[in-house]
C-alpha cells in the first residue's frame, strides 16, 4: 500500500473521536510530540483501555521478538521501532475501543486493505469478534502508485462494483498499515460510503501525517511513525520482511539501492 518514497517521510496524528468517516479539517487535529528515530517508543495509552482479560493476539507474540530483543536482527535491518508485545498490547486497546464504538450495532465488517494489513488486520478483527462475534471480515486491494514511487492520487481498486456494493448497510472499519497521503484511504472511504455503507471509520497502526496530501484522517491510530522505511508486521520491501513479528526501520542502504535503480 505504499510505496518506496511513503514511507521515508514523518508525521504523526493522535487517535481521533469516532463518529467520523475519517475526514475532518487538518485543524482540528493538533499534531503528535516528535519521537526519535529509531527509538522504540513506549506503548501509549489508546483512547481506551482494553477490557480487563482481552488476551493479545497470537500471532502478533510470535517467536522472533526474542531474538530481535538478543540483537539477532536480519542483516538489512537497523533497529526495532515496536516490538512484537507492544503490538499486542496496542491491537488489543484498538480491538477494544472499536467494539466500545460499536456496541449494539448491528451490521459492523472490518475490511483490511491488502497486502501489507493482512496480518494486522486479522490481529485486530480476532481482538473485535471476543466483543462483536457476529463482525465479518473482508479485504480490498487498491493502489494508487502504479509503478511509481509517488503516489499518483488516482486509486484503483480491483473489482470495485461487487467488491463494495455488498457493503451497502454495514458499518465498516477500514483497516490500513500505514497512512502517508491518505489519497487511497479518503477514496476507499468515499467509495464504501456511495455504496451504502452508512458509516466508515478508518484504523492505522502507523500514521506519517507530514505525508499527507488530503484530509484524510484515521479514527483509530497504534502510533506516530518515524522518520524511518519501516517494514515488519505485513509491511515489505520487496515483498520481503512482512513476517517479522515486530516493526523495523529498514537501514537506509537496503534501499537506496533499489530507488537508484541499482
Amino acid at each position: 500500500m505504499r510505496a518506496l518514497a511513503a514511507r521515508g517521510s514523518s508525521g504523526a496524528a493522535a487517535a481521533a473521536p469516532a463518529a467520523r468517516r475519517g475526514a475532518r479539517p487538518a485543524a482540528a487535529r493538533p499534531g503528535a510530540a516528535a519521537r526519535p528515530e529509531c527509538a522504540a517508543a513506549p506503548v501509549r495509552p489508546g483512547r481506551r483501555a482494553a477490557a480487563a482479560g482481552a488476551a493479545p493476539p497470537a500471532s502478533a507474540a510470535a517467536p522472533g521478538a526474542a531474538a530481535a530483543a538478543a540483537g539477532a536482527l536480519p542483516g538489512d535491518v537497523k533497529c526495532v521501532l515496536f516490538s512484537a508485545e507492544q503490538i499486542a498490547g496496542k491491537v488489543a486497546e484498538l480491538g477494544a475501543a472499536i467494539a466500545a464504538d460499536h456496541a449494539g450495532v448491528e451490521n459492523v465488517a472490518i475490511i483490511g486493505v491488502l497486502n501489507g494489513a493482512f496480518i494486522f488486520t486479522s490481529d485486530l478483527a480476532r481482538c473485535v469478534s471476543a466483543y462483536l462475534p457476529d463482525v465479518k471480515v473482508d479485504f480490498l486491494r487498491a493502489s494508487s502508485y502504479g509503478a511509481a514511487s509517488e503516489s499518483s492520487g488516482a486509486v484503483s481498486v480491483k473489482g470495485a462494483g461487487s467488491a463494495l456494493a455488498k457493503w451497502a448497510g454495514y458499518h465498516i472499519v477500514l483497516v490500513e498499515d500505514i497512512i502517508d497521503t491518505g489519497h487511497t484511504l479518503a477514496r476507499l472511504s468515499a467509495l464504501l460510503a456511495d455504496a451504502g455503507a452508512p458509516s466508515v471509520k478508518v484504523v492505522a497502526l502507523l500514521d506519517k501525517k507530514g505525508r499527507r496530501r488530503v484530509e484524510c484522517f484515521p479514527d483509530y491510530v497504534g502510533w506516530d511513525c518515524p522518520n524511518e522505511f519501516v517494514v515488519g508486521y505485513g509491511l515489505d520491501f520487496n515483498e520481503r520482511f512482512r513476517c517479522l513479528p515486530y516493526v523495523a526501520a529498514l537501514k537506509e542502504e537496503a534501499y537506496s539501492c533499489a530507488l537508484d535503480g541499482h
